[in-house]
């Protein structure tokens, strides 16, 4: 359940109230620890007592060894089965907290309260919870609904412009996938800003929880929220491995433009309306420079991507805007091309 707070957080109160939890702990970055903290703990009303978890930021955190550090932390500071995990973060820390409350003594209760655009929108909406494998991402998980998810938008103006972007890819994605008028609407916006951005989240949002409501373990449509993610999470990873982290939008957006091409060569959309969504995801994102790495690099990647089956790789790729097929398999040629096109935006 999504729930949008009020600027008193009240209808967090009358959760924490109604349940029976022995002790609560608020997993926080240094980021969110600074800027967000401040705010839950000043609305926060209950007797319970409380910890703070603190990790570093950044995606090279969300690993084993962190994962070990909070199980560790969690066992010292005697957590039972009815403590609650609070994740107050971006898509880090809901992957991550999730992940630890999922698997510590078999599984205790969380809810995620996202502060970043990409978390709000789509990482803490869908019960997917995880680490990354070395420079793989999201390799190892669970699938773990979080009890509550409670938005409050105005964590966005405490948000730097980069974050406020990467997050809107998920959102333009979302458009692209189930909804053209969304995705319509997104492209008027020309000035990404708190403010702008706003008014569309609950659009998007109900995409994310729409899909997942269908299909939770990703048999069939939820496979469709992977749009721009096969090619982007290999260069994703490839930043990582090369310790040059790229923020996840940032990924998407790059992986957006080539699968969008991708779908043109396999005749699901039309020259047309790739065009169309290239420019436009162009308008929002820089170019990200790819030259360094080499195409069997990316293939090597894209045939360990989660959605495989016997060693075929499986996109997620348009067949229209607004509509979006998965399972399909492209030829190696069409996928080396789309590569080739993007490192040619640079010259264009």
């Amino acid at each position: 359940m999504i729930t949008i707070l009020n600027d008193n957080f009240s209808q967090l109160n009358t959760f924490l109230h109604e349940k029976s939890f022995s002790k609560i702990f608020i997993l926080v970055d240094e980021n969110t620890h600074e800027y967000c903290l401040p705010i839950l703990l000043g609305n926060m009303e209950t007797d319970l007592g409380f910890e703070i978890l603190e990790i570093e930021a950044g995606e090279e955190m969300k690993n084993i060894q962190t994962a070990n550090q909070l199980w560790e932390i969690l066992t010292e500071m005697q957590a039972d089965r009815k403590a609650l995990v609070i994740n107050l973060g971006g898509g880090v820390i809901t992957d991550m907290g999730g992940f630890v409350a999922s698997t510590y003594k078999r599984g205790i209760q969380f809810i995620n309260i996202p502060t970043t655009l990409l978390s709000m929108c789509d990482a803490s909406i869908g019960g997917k919870t995880g680490i990354d494998l070395m420079h793989y991402k999201n390799m190892v998980g669970t699938f773990a609904f979080p009890e509550q998810i409670f938005i409050f938008p105005k964590f966005l103006e405490t948000l730097p412009f980069k974050e406020l972007r990467s997050g809107f890819a998920e959102m333009l994605k979302h458009g692209l996938i189930a909804d053209k008028n969304h995705w319509d609407q997104l492209i008027q916006i020309r000035k990404l800003e708190a403010e702008t951005v706003i008014p569309h989240i609950q659009t998007s949002m109900n995409i994310k929880q729409d899909v997942v409501d269908k299909d939770f373990h990703e048999q069939n449509i939820r496979k469709t929220l992977n749009f721009g993610h096969t090619i982007g999470h290999a260069v994703e990873s490839l930043c990582l491995q090369q310790g040059n982290p790229i923020l996840h939008g940032e990924a998407v957006a790059m992986g957006m433009i080539a699968e969008a091409h991708l779908a043109y060569l396999e005749n699901l959309i039309s020259e047309a309306d790739a065009s169309v969504i290239i420019e436009n995801v162009q308008r929002y994102y820089p170019y990200l420079d790819i030259n360094d790495f080499k195409d069997e690099d990316i293939t090597a990647l894209l045939l360990n991507d989660k959605k495989n089956t016997d060693r075929k790789i499986n996109f997620s790729l348009l067949s229209g805007i607004g509509s979006c097929t998965y399972d399909h398999q492209c030829s190696q040629e069409n996928i080396l091309e789309s590569l080739s096109f993007y490192r040619k935006l640079n010259n264009a």
